[in-house]
C-alpha cells in the first residue's frame, strides 16, 4: 500500500508520530529531506534488521521519484517489515505539492 505526499504531509503536520526511512543517497539527503532516517537503497537489505521499530509499525519509504522506494519497500517486506508505505512521487511530488524549487 502506498501513500501520497498530501496524506503523508497532513498527518506530520497533526504531530502523528510517523517512522520514515530515506533510501536516498547522502547528498540529496543533504539537499532536502522530511526528517526521516538515511540509509541508501544499495545498503537496505543489510541494514535492515538495524531499523530499532516494530515490524508491524507503519513505516514509510521514500526517495527522490518513488522508484527506489518501492525496491526497498519490497526488500523490507522480504525481511518481515509487514506495513511498508512507499511514498508517491517521492520528494519530486513533495516539492511540487508544496511549491519548493528542486535543487
Amino acid at each position: 500500500m502506498d501513500i501520497n505526499v498530501r496524506d503523508l504531509h497532513a498527518r506530520l503536520s497533526s504531530g502523528e508520530k510517523i517512522a520514515l526511512l530515506d533510501v536516498r543517497e547522502t547528498y540529496e539527503n543533504e539537499e532536502f529531506n522530511i526528517g526521516g532516517s538515511l540509509i541508501p537503497l544499495g545498503e537496505v537489505a543489510a541494514n535492515a534488521s538495524s531499523i530499532e521499530m516494530d515490524k508491524d509499525q507503519e513505516l514509510v519509504v521514500y526517495c527522490r521519484s518513488g522508484k527506489r522506494s518501492g525496491m526497498a519497500q519490497q526488500l523490507l517486506r522480504q525481511a518481515g517489515f509487514s506495513n511498508v508505505r512507499n511514498l508517491e512521487g517521492g520528494m519530486l511530488a513533495w516539492m511540487d505539492a508544496f511549491g519548493m524549487t528542486k535543487p
